[in-house]
């Protein structure tokens, strides 16, 4: 790379901007040139780890955009104003990064897809799309190892959004920091579905070749003194009779990145010729085939910069006009937000939803 990408970060309501912005700050060939919030308060932590100076911090969105003129700007708002963030930022032309998911419906999503304009990048990150055993599962499965991908079964989640911050550092969950949450905020897309269930649909899209589901039908549950859910499961049939299930869940025993909880976190997918067990952060995946039914222990692949992380891999296909694919482009990943919407109206209405 011979460019050096200027990249702002704008908003921080998802915790997940500490993590990308420190991937900005360890790349050799990006800098951070400018971050904003609506409450200065919230970005301390990020001034203090990256040593940001005063005069790139800023507390309005124009100011900030007119003043650093990124290459690329990460959004991380609640994920209700992830339309409402791209229409703003959409006609300065810039690149933009979305940390999952998507949108907090269709609408949403359709917006922001509208907004984007000809030679600009709109960009999903999936975090788990970096999980080593969850791309080792794609790369097997794109050899044609297990056949046809006929069902994906998804389990997914962690002890809370307010468990841990930046860098998986561990918080304390208390009544107040609930109530002042975001996360726990329906107006905000709050709600264990919204935030983990586009994980399950979009990796499956990515997985299945972007077959879509024709019935989803989906329950949810948890604290019932609580406006939003910690826990769904929902069931995709598609059109040649197969059955998925995602489920999510805020609330696991233990956070998947520390000790994997049980039920595991992570992917079981069948194909015509084979399954794959793929769990989040395990050192193998498990594949069976028609040659070794009784299965195997694969070792999950080293992943290699810039392939092992959202922001090296970004600026690697912006450096080389090379098309964002899987679970980061806008086409699978609207899949995904597909099914979420199905899914989320099939809650409401307690029925199932048909595609």
């Amino acid at each position: 790379m011979s460019k050096t990408w200027k990249i702002a970060g704008i908003n921080f309501d998802h915790f997940h901007i500490g993590d990308l912005l420190r991937q900005t700050f360890d790349h050799p060939n990006a800098e951070i040139v400018g971050i904003c919030d609506e409450d200065p308060s919230r970005m301390e932590e990020a001034i203090e780890n990256f040593s940001i100076p005063a005069g790139q911090v800023f507390t309005d969105i124009d100011e900030c955009m007119k003043a650093t003129d990124p290459d690329l700007v990460i959004i991380c708002a609640s994920t209700a104003r992830h339309a409402e963030y791209v229409e703003k930022l959409a006609p300065y032309g810039k690149h933009l990064f979305v940390e999952k998911p998507f949108a907090d419906n269709l609408e949403g999503a359709d917006r922001m897809l509208a907004a984007i304009q000809e030679g600009q990048q709109l960009i999903i990150n999936w975090p788990l799309r970096w999980y080593p055993s969850h791309a080792t599962a794609f790369r097997l499965i794109h050899e044609g190892r297990i056949g046809t991908v006929r069902e994906v079964h998804f389990y997914d989640g962690n002890r809370g959004p307010l468990a841990h911050g930046a860098d998986k550092t561990v918080l304390e969950v208390t009544a107040e920091r609930k109530a002042e949450s975001w996360f726990y905020k329906k107006s905000e897309g709050g709600g264990s579905l919204l935030d983990y269930l586009g994980y399950g649909t979009t990796l499956a899209a990515w997985y299945n070749g972007g077959v879509i589901p024709t019935e989803v039908t989906t329950i949810t549950g948890g604290d019932p003194s609580l406006e939003v859910d910690e826990h769904s499961i929902t069931i995709c049939r598609y059109a040649d009779g197969t059955l998925s299930k995602f489920e999510t869940k805020w609330g696991t025993f233990s956070d998947p990145w520390t000790h994997q909880p049980q039920p595991k976190c992570g992917f079981n997918i069948v194909g015509t010729e084979g399954t794959i067990a793929s769990y989040d952060l395990e050192p193998s995946i498990r594949i069976q085939t028609r040659d070794k039914p009784e299965g195997e222990e694969i070792p999950s692949d080293d992943l290699q910069h810039p392939f092992h992380a959202p922001i090296p891999y970004v600026l690697h296909c912006l450096e080389n006009n090379l098309p964002i694919d899987g679970p980061l482009s806008p086409e699978t990943s609207r899949i995904g937000q597909l099914v979420v919407d199905a899914a989320f109206k099939s809650a409401e209405i307690k029925s199932t939803v048909t595609i």
